[in-house]
Parts: C-alpha cells; structure tokens; sequence
C-alpha cells in the first residue's frame, strides 16, 4: 500500500502537469501537425516549481528515512515510462523545454524548432534543443534502488513524468552525462552556485515520494544546505 505523502504528490503531479483533464488555454498549440508556428511558452509557463526553503529542507531531510542503497536487481529506464503526452501533440520533454528555455518557438507538433537554453549545473548557453537533456534530478535508477522498486508502472510513469515538483529541468547533454545515476555524494553541478538550489531539490523529490537516502548521500546534502546561508 502506498503512503498518503505519495498519494498526495502523485495527484498533485497528475493535476499540475496535466496527465489528466484538459490543456491549461495559454498553452494552446497548434492543432494542424506539421504547421509551422510562431507558438511560444507563456510567462506563467517559464518557471521551474521553486523547492523548499533551506530551513524546510533540512527538516525534510531529517524526515527521510536512512538506509542502505543496494543495487535492487531488475532496474529499466523502460520502467519509468517517458515522456507522456501532457496535452495535445506536447509530450512532457516539449514542455519542459518550452518552459526553461528563452524566446522558445514550437512547430505544428510542439517540437522546440527556435530557443535558447542555460544549464544551471554547469553554465553552458545552448542554442538548439537537440544538445538540450531533461535532466531528472533524483534520477531514475537511484530512484529504484531507494524505493520505487516497490511501485506500480503507473506510479513511476507518474514520477518520471513529474511537473509539479522540482524533479525535471532542462541541462547540457555533457553535465547529465557526467551526473548519470548518481547521488550527491558522488555528484554535484559544477556551479557551485546553484548546489543549494540542488539539494534543495532533491531533498524535496525523495521527500515528497517517502524515497530513502543512505548516510552518505544525506552527509552531503547537509553540506549543501549549509551553503545556502
């Protein structure tokens, strides 16, 4: 059985980022595929959900339950399906991208054709979406080995297709590269300046879906809270 905090962030997640009900009007698109169109993300659309403050970090943190993390047999990307069709023609990657990036223009099918995109982890300015990832910040795999070995199918859809938290943002290819499966305690985006914003993040995500941590992935996240001041 899952628990009411998971409950509750899956449908928030569900009514947030539109897996059910209807496209929100301002992000109307166009409906012949194909068409080219000068279709661009609102202001109301251009902002990464903000995670917990600093101090509502650290008590989430302190929430979470520490256990060892092994490498639970059985993991697939295939297990989190993605990215699910958000609204019309827009999968969850299109939204994304049309959310992080600057004057962003979309095609007929919601593809990203005009834009330009800055990586918080590592500084890089990208003037394509092809050289654009979209980054899962507590990652897949470290997901699995810290509880959602456990779920449903649909509920890892719903996580790995997550616009209501600070779960999905838009990075060079390079840094999610580099950053692959791992913890903070192994990984930390080159800007220091944005390693606060970080760990806020991923505390927020593993808190919100009652994910563990091991000691040494929560060391370091308490390190990375202090830097916040």
């Amino acid at each position: 059985m899952m628990i009411c905090r998971w409950a509750a962030a899956a449908a928030a997640t569900l009514a947030t980022a539109g897996l059910v009900g209807s496209a929100p009007s301002s992000w109307a698109v166009p409906s012949t595929p194909g068409t080219a169109s000068s279709t661009t993300a609102p202001a109301s659309a251009a902002e990464l959900p903000e995670p917990p403050t600093a101090e509502e970090a650290q008590v989430e943190l302190g929430e979470l339950t520490v256990a060892p993390e092994a490498d639970v047999p059985g993991y697939s990307r295939a297990k989190f399906p993605h990215w699910a069709t958000q609204f019309g023609t827009c999968d969850t990657r299109e939204v994304v991208l049309a959310r992080d990036g600057k004057e962003v223009t979309q095609d007929g099918q919601c593809r990203a054709t005009v834009g330009s995109w800055r990586s918080v982890y590592d500084g890089a300015v990208l003037d394509a979406a092809s050289k654009v990832d979209i980054d899962h910040v507590v990652p897949l795999k470290e997901a699995w080995r810290s509880g959602a070995s456990q779920w449903t199918t649909a509920d890892r859809r719903a996580f790995a297709n997550d616009l209501a938290h600070s779960q999905l943002i838009a990075v060079s290819a390079r840094s999610n590269r580099s950053k692959s499966d791992r913890d903070p305690s192994d990984w930390q985006p080159d800007l220091v300046s944005y390693r606060c914003t970080y760990a806020r993040a991923w505390i927020s995500v593993k808190h919100a879906y009652a994910l563990t941590s091991d000691e040494e992935e929560r060391a370091a996240l308490t390190g990375m809270l202090e830097s916040c001041a």
